[in-house]
């Protein structure tokens, strides 16, 4: 029976409570307490790092930091189960609570709590995920900082609205939160790199005579500089490139290179006791085994140790810290790179792990392998522009070797030469927009340049000229990408002729589309000219005692070859004929021998250099005698050749390196090599002559370039001569100022100033000036000339004006196209002299105080030049005078010292040079201060032995008649 009375509503069961966080909930909600603990500890910690970065406008992003950040992904991923499970637990536990405010609350907190999780999701870069697009990735990050402060504000609403804040627990958590990020800052200035850190025995001293230095003085490890595999995982299409570039093979992995090297290691050992001398080699060369402490054995295994062949590795650039200064030879600082944590570990998942953190964060990376000296060309300079140190050559302490750095710094091309005859319509201002142009790629690390229309990287093929090591290696797209980056770098042009065959003769010029007819049996001068166009340093440069660049001249008539200059003789094992006309440096040693085989050890002096600065000319004289018998008009055909190394080095270089115990391409042990590298046309020129008595029809086409600056050109060649051929350049600017052009007065002017006709040359000069509205008329040139005029006539004041103006106007045209004059040191210098020289007017005016002044300026001019260039003789030679004349003579003597270290030794050279003369007749013809290259060169020799002949019976007759009157 039912106890309920009979008319009464049943009792409604009562629910059984349910607790809002129960036992079980409340363990995990400590668990998540905690992880939310280190959570804002280690968020406090990266907002820190970032707000200073944003400060300062630096990165401090680094090992420890990439851990905290691993450590806040981790924590963020280990807090994704929790949080939901206590979440959804929760919200159904309280759902029927009468609390709504706290409940609403609770349900905000939990959906920005998951926000917080989203967000951070998004933002990691995981396999194929990048969330790339600027505005999308800024949105989640800003909300994914936002968050965080708008959960912590909505748990302490939802607290007010429930049970009792304990804030005690509140602010013991803020205390430790703040002594664990102080403690992770402590934590952050320690370097692993130093635990187990290594030094040379003899210390810093240890790398010398290269100036390269490590920036603990300790080795690195050849693992660390070897991590090549590491960086192919980003940059794929870089490490492909970089693969076959010579940077990759600039150590004993270089047939030519091991070669040379290793007959300098073995002099010095024989020499020295030791092989040290060559580490000025290693400093460039071979950086792995030199940092790591391999190089210094002699027993090195050139051929099968480990570090032998890693070359220039992309972790050896780019873990340079500093450029010490411009003096070249490896005169930078290196560091073993701090990586992110795993990124030594053979472990893939750790691997993984680092790959991630990379990606997700990449500062740290950019910061440690890409410093903004790398965008220079004082960076390139470090290792391209060499010294021969006293320690290598046992002659003298500063013998200056190949210099890509200073013809390029102080030329039209870098906007800073003021004295170029040319310059681009905007300046180029660094190495690398030449050498390392723009290329589509993938990469992670391409990006979107201002220049470019889809995402790029930086070519690291380096394209320049080195087509022999591709060729040795059987690379044929990369002979031939260089020589994509050769085409249009050079341009010859076959000018004018000249009749009689002299130098003084009359000049029909320029030719084409009208030409001479010749007439059987006369001589004639070709007048040829050699330009450099997209070049920024002289021509050729680097290895300028082997680089084979010569001129290729073919005159024939009909079928039959009349004329020939330049031509490969295959039984000599393809050696070009040594009569033609080379543009290179011919390189002695001291006893007057070629070098020909890299041998920096011997270097001494050269016989002649015929290197072409950039944008500027060579003038060639070859003399035709032409047939009496001929049936057909005379086509001459001008070719500018290159081949990387010429025969006598690539024979030293075969039977060195099967010596050493392999076997180049091409080479058959035991037999002289035959040169086969690839010979690339870098010019052509052709012009077809009628012949007097030849009926045949001649047509040539006219040549595409400007007359005046055929003319221009052709002076050009002729000024850079010396004294010998002033005349006939001052024919050629003559006729360019004829044509309505500044360059022919300005020009004349050079050639007036050269000759001592000095108010001559203020005539030029005042000619030029009535272009000065013209466009591209280089103001600052005609200031460079006109001071230089002004301080030869004792117009000091004057001078002084027109050289401040070139260091110091900057006009809207300059900075748009990036010229910036105030570095040119052969202007400073000039100025410097002036200065001088007006110091010394007014000493002896009795003005002392403006003298003194005067005396401080060129002081603080010749410093100036020092800071840009510290071997600078000029510059040390007038301090050295400057300071004595003060009567300060410890400075005095300190820059005497200087002079003398760096000043040639022109009293040396003169034996080695005559040694040379007599050795090598076609290198003394070569050396002439005027040189005709015969095209008939067996009509030649016979006529010059028998002009011999007779000058011996001559002098025969005359001793003869001597010895009868005595």
């Amino acid at each position: 029976m039912s106890s309920v009375p009979y008319g009464a509503a049943p009792a409604t069961p009562r629910k059984k409570y349910v607790r809002a966080v129960g036992p079980r909930l409340r363990k995990l909600l400590y668990f998540i307490f905690v992880l939310v603990a280190l959570l804002f500890a280690n968020s406090g910690y990266l907002a820190l790092i970032t707000f200073l970065e944003w400060l300062r406008d630096q990165t401090y992003q680094d090992f420890y930091y990439q851990y905290m950040f691993l450590a806040h992904l981790v924590l963020g991923l280990v807090l994704i189960v929790p949080l939901v499970v206590f979440g959804f637990v929760h919200m159904w536990n309280t759902k029927n609570r009468r609390n709504r405010r706290a409940i609403r609350i609770g349900y905000a907190l939990f959906v920005i709590s998951l926000l917080v999780l989203i967000t951070g999701i998004l933002l990691v870069r995981i396999g194929g995920f990048d969330l790339k697009q600027p505005l999308a990735r800024n949105t989640v990050y800003w909300l994914h900082v936002a968050c965080p402060l708008a959960a912590v504000w909505l748990y302490w609403l939802h607290r007010l609205a429930g049970p009792r804040i304990k804030w005690r627990i509140g602010m013991s958590f803020a205390g430790v939160a703040g002594v664990a990020i102080a403690a992770m800052v402590v934590l952050q200035m320690q370097d692993p790199r130093q635990w187990n850190a290594v030094g040379p025995e003899s210390g810093v001293k240890y790398f010398e005579p290269s100036l390269a230095r490590t920036s603990s003085g300790n080795f690195i490890p050849a693992d660390a500089l070897m991590n090549d595999a590491y960086c192919v995982k980003c940059h794929a299409d870089i490490h492909k490139d970089w693969s076959d570039s010579v940077h990759r093979f600039s150590s004993f992995n270089n047939p030519p290179y091991l070669a040379s090297v290793s007959e300098t290691r073995e002099v010095s050992l024989e020499r020295d006791g030791s092989i040290q001398a060559s580490r000025w080699c290693a400093g460039c060369h071979d950086p792995v085994p030199f940092f790591s402490g391999a190089f210094d054995d002699p027993k090195f295994d050139m051929l099968q140790h480990a570090t032998a062949k890693a070359g220039i590795t992309c972790t050896v650039c780019h873990a340079i810290t500093n450029v010490n200064s411009v003096r070249g030879n490896a005169d930078y600082t290196i560091e073993e790179p701090l990586h992110y944590p795993f990124a030594s570990s053979d472990n893939a998942a750790l691997q993984w792990i680092n790959n991630q953190l990379v990606k997700a964060k990449p500062s740290f990376h950019k910061k440690t392998f890409l410093k903004p000296f790398h965008k220079t060309a004082e960076f390139c300079s470090t290792c391209h522009k060499v010294h021969l140190p006293q320690a290598l050559n046992h002659y003298k302490e500063f013998l200056r070797g190949q210099n890509h750095y200073d013809p390029y710094l102080f030329s039209g091309v870098s906007g800073h030469g003021a004295r170029s005859f040319y310059y681009p319509p905007k300046a180029v201002d660094n190495c690398s927009k030449c050498h390392m142009p723009l290329v589509a790629s993938n990469d992670f690390g391409a990006k979107l340049f201002d220049d470019a229309e889809e995402l790029s990287v930086h070519d690291h093929l380096f394209p320049s000229a080195n087509t022999g090591i591709a060729w040795l290696r059987d690379r044929e797209g990369i002979i031939a990408a260089h020589q994509e980056f050769l085409k249009d770098v050079m341009r010859v042009d076959i000018f004018g002729i000249r009749n009689e065959g002299e130098i003084d003769g009359e000049l029909i010029a320029p030719l084409r589309p009208e030409v001479p007819t010749l007439q059987p049996g006369n001589k004639y001068l070709l007048e040829t000219v050699i330009r450099t166009l997209k070049l920024g340093h002289l021509f050729t440069q680097g290895t300028v005692d082997s680089n084979e660049i010569w001129l290729d001249v073919t005159v024939t008539s009909g079928d039959r070859v009349i004329g020939r200059s330049g031509a490969i003789d295959s039984e000599k094992g393809n050696e070009v004929d040594p009569w033609s006309h080379f543009v290179n440096v011919f390189m002695l040693d001291k006893d007057g021998n070629r070098i020909d085989r890299r041998n920096a050890q011997d270097i001494f002096t050269p016989l002649y250099n015929h290197q072409i600065p950039p944008g500027a000319g060579q003038t060639v004289h070859y003399a035709l005698e032409v047939p009496d018998d001929l049936t057909a008009p005379v086509t001459v055909e001008l070719k500018l050749q290159y081949r990387k190394f010429d025969q006598r080095y690539m024979d030293f270089v075969a039977k060195k390196n099967e010596q050493l115990g392999q076997v180049i391409r091409g080479h058959q042990p035991g037999q002289d090599y035959v040169n086969e590298l690839p010979i690339t046309t870098l010019a052509v020129d052709t012009v077809t002559f009628p012949v007097d008595g030849v009926d045949a029809p001649v047509e040539n086409q006219p040549r595409e370039v400007p007359t005046w600056q055929r003319w221009n050109d052709y002076g050009i060649g002729l000024l850079l001569k010396g004294k010998a051929e002033l005349r006939q350049a001052e024919e050629a600017f003559k006729e360019v100022e004829k044509l309505d052009r500044w360059d022919g007065p300005m020009n004349l002017a050079r050639v007036l100033n050269e000759e001592g006709r000095l108010d001559e040359a203020v005539e030029a000069l005042n000619r030029a000036e009535q272009f000065s509205d013209a466009e591209g008329f280089p103001r600052w040139t005609w200031a460079w000339l006109s001071g230089a005029v002004n301080a030869q006539q004792g117009r000091l004041e004057e001078a002084e004006r027109n050289l401040r103006s070139v260091l110091e106007d900057s006009t809207e045209d300059m900075q748009r196209r990036g010229f910036d004059f105030s570095l040119d040191i052969e202007v400073i210098n000039l100025l410097g002299r002036t200065q001088f020289d007006l110091g010394n007017v007014r000493e002896r005016q009795q003005r002392e105080e403006e003298s003194r002044r005067y005396f401080d300026e060129a002081i603080s001019r010749f410093q100036k030049t020092l800071e840009i260039d510290p071997e600078n003789v000029t510059a040390h030679h007038n301090l050295q005078r400057l300071y004595e004349k003060l009567g300060d003579k410890e400075k005095a003597a300190e820059h005497q010292r200087l002079h003398l270290r760096y000043k040639p030794d022109d009293n040396a050279k003169g034996r080695a040079v005559r040694l040379a003369r007599e050795k090598y007749p076609a290198a003394n013809h070569a050396a002439e201060a005027v040189v005709i290259y015969p095209l008939n060169r067996e009509a030649h020799e016979s006529e010059t032995n028998e002009t011999k002949i007779i000058a011996i019976e001559n002098s025969q007759e005359a001793t003869h008649v001597e010895t009868k009157g005595s």
